[in-house]
């Protein structure tokens, strides 16, 4: 088995597209049948969506918790640094050397070095 598809729901889904392009995601804006416009990258044969709330929606699900290994560690902390974004003293773990951070909407984020 493999995870295909992750679609998180916000408000502001440019201001949340400009955090993750830090990560170093790529965005496509677009829309496909009858879904509404939405931003989509692509990490290897993982979609990742960012789509607006739902009309019963009022606001995002905080309690959403990712993880991303990333390339350049350092220069990515640099960047969240440099861009005001906090994050947590990077710490090793048994699952690998890690700092977690907060998403424009509070969802918590581990940032695994590769």
């Amino acid at each position: 088995m493999e995870i295909r598809l992750i679609v998180i729901r916000t408000k502001e889904q440019k201001r949340l597209a400009n955090f993750y392009n830090l990560l170093g995601l790529t965005f496509d804006y677009h829309k496909h049948g009858n879904s509404p416009m939405h931003y989509s990258a692509t990490i290897g044969s993982l979609v990742f969506e960012i789509y607006p709330l739902t009309k019963n929606q009022t606001e995002a699900d905080k309690s959403t918790r990712l993880g991303f290994a990333i390339d350049n560690f350092e220069k990515t902390l640099d960047l969240l640094r440099n861009n005001g974004i906090a994050f947590s003293e990077p710490i090793q773990t048994d699952f690998g050397f890690l700092t977690i951070i907060s998403d424009p909407d509070g969802r918590k984020i581990e940032l695994y070095k590769k």
